[in-house]
């Protein structure tokens, strides 16, 4: 199978691209990334964001939508077609995955986006959580969910897909295979997040901020090599490492992230 290409995440680097981002684009070709998926302009407009891309050899992938809610079609679809890419991904919280009631009412959501983004040649890609891969009625959650959604696509997070073990990544990523355009790699301890009581509800629901922290690709628990063999080359179109949060700098996860996945013959790059 050839290796897919190697993009990356930029809310992984966020914090440095506060600062400096076109410094964080120049470093992340300098590494030898294929692609970026977009998660903000940092001051730059679309047209700006994919000039510099291209000039350091590099293209968009895809990027996320500025929201997911219906009333940001049209913003969408103008600044998709300025970076040059059809590929628009997007999420939703824990409590649009509450219940039937609440994954209903996001399935409409989901489709009525599909629809009007489609209308205008993009494809949108629902990016998950770990909260999609619980069971509800002894089913996963992202299970109904694609029933209720029979044109959705999926970014698939290969890690929260896991739900800290739960799940077996690479059984998920083959069970999706057939809706998966983009696949998030990601590497971590596979530690549930700590618990506290909800005062209002009563139910233990994760503490903010209590997950422990991700690793670089390939130093973790996840199932890399069983998740890239179980995509379907003919629907998959990138990989993308992200790492939402490290003990150690961001970077060189970023680069030791690269240095796996391409050393592996598992993706491909630019050097």
């Amino acid at each position: 199978m050839t290796p897919k290409p190697l993009s990356i995440q930029l809310f992984t680097l966020r914090d440095e691209a506060e600062k400096d981002f076109p410094a964080v684009l120049r470093r992340v070709a300098e590494i030898g990334y294929k692609g970026v998926e977009g998660a903000g302009f940092y001051g730059l407009t679309p047209r700006e964001f994919r000039k510099i891309v291209e000039d350091l050899g590099m293209v968009i992938s895809s990027s996320w939508t500025p929201g997911n809610t219906p009333d940001i079609v049209n913003e969408t679809i103008e600044s998709f077609a300025e970076m040059g890419t059809n590929l628009a991904v997007t999420g939703f919280n824990r409590e649009n995955f509450a219940g039937m009631d609440e994954i209903k009412r996001t399935a409409e959501t989901i489709s009525l986006l599909t629809a009007k983004l489609a209308a205008a040649g993009i494809t949108l890609a629902i990016h998950n959580h770990a909260w999609e891969f619980e069971k509800i009625g002894g089913r996963l959650k992202h299970d109904i969910l694609v029933e209720l959604c029979p044109d959705v696509q999926f970014e698939l997070d290969t890690y929260w897909a896991a739900n800290y073990g739960a799940n077996d990544p690479a059984e998920m990523v083959r069970r999706f295979a057939k809706r998966c355009p983009l696949l998030h790699i990601k590497d971590g301890p596979m530690v549930p997040p700590d618990t506290a009581r909800n005062a209002a509800t009563g139910k233990l629901e994760p503490s903010p901020g209590a997950n422990a922290a991700l690793l670089p690709v390939g130093s973790g628990k996840n199932d890399i090599e069983g998740i890239v063999a179980a995509m379907d080359p003919a629907v998959t179109q990138w990989l993308i490492v992200e790492q939402d949060n490290s003990d150690t700098d961001m970077f060189e996860c970023v680069e030791q992230s690269y240095r796996y996945l391409i050393g592996n013959g598992l993706a491909a790059g630019n050097k």
